[in-house]
């Protein structure tokens, strides 16, 4: 379980079988990393530099979604001298990528979470107190996988967010955010 925004989510582990895929920060995880992003970087005339690989090297020790101010932080805390805007550009190039994707949970603060050679992963999101709860579901995947196939086209990646009220939600008086709109972050 890790706090990824002190105020209002809290991510809980995955539930569900492990990901046949190279855990993060491993050796076999690290080395097509660099080279897809090596790749995407090249292809637009801009270069590797020791920042973005920092970047990176941060990002592929998470297992779980983070925000960029945390991710600035821990940079920070290794010693790593890096801008706010190195990071939110690192961020966007990691995404174009497709090694990245952005996590929305709630409209006040943006996620982003490790994809490539990665399991998909679903989220529980409580709309009172913004636990998170993280999951994976094979039958999830098996809906992704016909429905692509009905239409023709080729599955790459899907999202998967419920919006709900948690045990902890439903016992504190507050009420649901009605200036948010989850369902605009959700995408299958």
């Amino acid at each position: 379980m890790q706090d990824t925004n002190r105020d209002h989510a809290r991510i809980d582990p995955p539930s569900g079988p492990p990901s046949a895929s190279p855990r993060a920060g491993t050796p076999e995880a690290m080395a097509p990393l660099c080279s897809v992003f090596r790749r995407s970087l090249k292809a637009q005339n801009l270069k590797y530099t020791p920042e973005r690989a920092a970047i990176l090297d941060a990002i592929i020790e998470r297992d779980t979604v983070f925000e960029a101010d945390d991710l600035i932080q821990d940079l920070r805390d290794r010693g790593f001298r890096v801008s706010k805007a190195t990071v939110y550009r690192t961020i966007k190039l990691l995404q174009e990528a497709g090694i990245i994707t952005q996590a929305l949970f709630d409209s006040r603060q943006s996620y982003y979470r490790l994809i490539y050679g990665k399991e998909p992963r679903d989220y529980i999101v409580c709309m009172k107190t913004g636990r998170v709860i993280e999951f994976t579901d094979p039958e999830l995947q098996r809906v992704r996988e016909r429905i692509c196939r009905e239409h023709g086209w080729e599955p790459v990646a899907h999202r998967f967010q419920i919006y709900a009220i948690s045990p902890e939600g439903a016992a504190t008086p507050t009420d649901v955010d009605v200036d948010e709109d989850p369902g605009s972050s959700a995408d299958a």
